[in-house]
């Protein structure tokens, strides 16, 4: 619990529902995720509000009762943002800040923020601009409101953040000219992929703070940006990987989220392409992570929705210095939970069963990484054998002095 007095940084409070849909285990899933999103994005949690109704209350989202407990608990504890685990409608939006004379933001908006914060080139911060326009449009009453009230902070980052007297027709404008850009830029990035010439391209995808980015320096041996926040890579990383003696370029991809804003999506098309446009895909999963199924699951769904889901792949089960199990005595009869499964569990379910080769590695303490170099070489070379029947020069066959690693 917060007390009354509390340091110079944002304090929010999350805010979310059980509902038929979403059961209880799965709604604190989804608050644990959404409390480390709001880390990421820099600030404190000082309370967890949740509430079981048959669906989302069109006035206020939570109930007026609930809504008024975090009205109080809000202005008692000098609370400076809440925030909902669900995308507000602009009519619950307005109709909660009039009880709660608070900032006011949702998922969405929280996701925005953050890769506003992440946006390093022109690229992705054109990308991450017109989907927080497109998120702003059908909501510009009530953000404007926000605006005169001079209020900075998470979720407020990004356009207008001075410019009071934009309307919608200039929101509009923006929009287009955004969309322009960023098709000059496709067409850019798009030639870039041509002048890559014909080697094997290998993306690497999954959930955000799998350990993509590591395992990209790892095998890479290059330096790109990684850390134990969400969302920590926002631009396309592309590295020409030799192993043995057989090139090919690996790509680090934005990491993908559960809830992730359609606007998102539709703004980082291009990003996507690299996706798209790969001919090896490495998932990789955190599997000391107690929702890594979801993970994975969310990952597929999203690489359905750009068509990318049936393209070779290797499944890599990261972090397994971090997984940890609870293991049952020996008398006890009751179910196995999650919790209860062990390692070699795991690996005898349905990841037995998978047509793609599965692995399990560590990226930050390198265990099993020469496993993992070769059936990245083999599956490359099966693809580039297959491109190129008559072109043998390229490569050798895996001969393991020559894939080494040196200390």
């Amino acid at each position: 619990m917060l007390e009354k007095k509390e340091a110079n940084y944002e304090k929010v409070v999350l805010v979310g529902l059980i509902t038929r849909e979403q059961s209880e285990e799965k709604l604190t899933e989804y608050m644990d995720e959404l409390e480390f999103l709001a880390y990421t994005a820099g600030a404190t949690v000082g309370e967890r509000f949740t509430q079981k109704m048959d669906r989302p209350d069109s006035k206020f989202f939570v109930g007026s009762g609930k809504l008024d407990e975090i009205a109080a608990f809000v202005e008692e504890y000098n609370i400076d943002t809440v925030i909902f685990d669900d995308e507000l409608t602009p009519s619950q939006l307005k109709n909660i800040e009039k009880v709660v004379n608070k900032k006011i933001i949702d998922r969405t908006q929280l996701i925005l923020d953050i890769f506003a914060q992440r946006a390093q080139t022109s690229y992705a911060r054109t990308q991450v601009e017109l989907a927080q326009y497109q998120y702003l449009l059908p909501r510009l009453t009530r953000m404007w409101t926000h605006l005169e009230r001079q209020r900075g902070g998470i979720g407020m980052r990004g356009p207008g953040e001075t410019e009071i007297e934009t309307d919608r027709r200039i929101i509009r404008d923006r929009i287009t000219l955004l969309k322009e850009k960023l098709k000059g830029i496709d067409k850019q990035m798009a030639t870039q992929r041509k002048n890559r010439g014909a080697l094997v391209r290998v993306a690497l995808v999954g959930y955000t703070n799998v350990g993509k980015s590591t395992l990209m320096n790892v095998l890479s041996k290059s330096e790109v940006f990684a850390e134990n926040k969400l969302f920590a890579t926002l631009d396309t990383t592309v590295r020409k990987v030799v192993i043995g003696n057989l090139p090919f370029l690996l790509t680090d991809t934005v990491g993908f989220i559960r809830k992730l804003p359609t606007q998102l999506v539709e703004s980082f098309k291009s990003t996507l392409d690299e996706v798209r446009e790969a001919d090896l895909l490495v998932h990789v999963v955190d599997i000391s992570h107690t929702s890594f199924e979801d993970h994975v699951n969310s990952v597929n769904q999203i690489l359905a929705e750009i068509e990318s889901k049936d393209k070779p792949t290797v499944m890599v089960f990261n972090k397994i210095d971090n997984f940890s199990y609870v293991q049952k005595e020996e008398d006890d009869l009751t179910e196995m939970k999650f919790e209860n499964y062990s390692l070699e569990d795991w690996k005898r379910t349905w990841m037995a069963k998978t047509d793609y080769p599965t692995l399990f590695i560590s990226a930050t303490e390198k265990d099993n990484l020469e496993e993992l170099r070769k059936t990245v070489y083999e599956e490359v070379k099966d693809i580039h054998t297959k491109r190129f029947p008559y072109n043998n020069f390229l490569f050798q066959y895996y001969e393991e002095e020559d894939m080494t690693e040196e200390e």
